[in-house]
């Protein structure tokens, strides 16, 4: 898909962008794998360093940002460029929150460790393995424009809601047999739905692959996965 430019500096820019998205991918993963670990070790300081590192993170999106309105002012591009451009501008603001909900675990982390040990939930690392996979591989996709590896991930997706699911009920469980596990099962929860989120970014960029690569969104599959046994998908809000 890459094509050249009769102005050198347009494609030199265009190579700028997709490596700040690189650069701000790595750096949202890195963000979620300190925040797991901190989440695995009861590491309050850990965390504590994570949610620091994401200013960093938000300042790439803003570089991003600046670059992507001077493309569109200075080149007004077209029909594939536009494309990329404004894929650009949408996956930055996806990696922005995956780092977000990487700060949020984070923050939700030193307020568990205040209290005692829950019984081993291996859910929880199984989650966020899953998660961490899907967002490293979406970003794969992306930049190598690969719509095959972003359907993986985007149907990655429903394993991640499973997971999340049985996590859910088995929480509830420990509420329900000590009133005692109910706010450390709380902040558990809280752990577990910002990673269940962070996979709805990752698919959110597979789309966004999709759009890029094909011209179109992923309709079709989009209605199919919303759609209840023996509804119609076209009907299903």
């Amino acid at each position: 898909m890459t094509q050249s430019h009769i102005v050198k500096k347009y494609d030199d820019d265009l190579r700028q962008l997709n490596n700040l998205l690189a650069r701000m991918g790595g750096l949202a993963e890195a963000q979620l794998k300190s925040a797991i670990e901190a989440a695995v070790r009861r590491d309050t300081e850990l965390a504590a360093r994570t949610i620091e590192h994401d200013d960093v993170v938000d300042e790439l999106e803003l570089e991003i940002d600046d670059l992507i309105l001077r493309l569109l002012a200075l080149r007004q591009p077209m029909a594939a460029d536009l494309r990329e451009i404004v894929s650009a501008l949408k996956v930055s603001s996806e990696i922005e929150r995956v780092a977000d909900c990487a700060t949020n675990v984070a923050k939700r982390v030193i307020r568990l460790n205040e209290h005692p040990v829950l019984k081993t939930l291996a859910t929880i690392p199984r989650m966020a393995e899953v998660a961490q996979e899907m967002v490293k591989d979406v970003l794969d996709a992306y930049i190598e424009h690969d719509t095959v590896k972003a359907l993986a991930v985007w149907n990655r997706d429903e394993e991640l809601d499973a997971l999340y699911t049985s996590l859910f009920r088995e929480l509830l469980t420990y509420m329900l047999e000590d009133p005692r596990n109910i706010t450390p099962c709380t902040h558990m929860l809280f752990i577990a739905k910002n990673i269940e989120r962070i996979g709805d970014h990752a698919t959110n960029i597979a789309e966004l692959c999709h759009f890029l690569v094909r011209g179109g969104p992923m309709r079709e599959l989009r209605h199919k996965r919303l759609a209840a046994p023996g509804e119609n998908p076209d009907t299903t809000k």
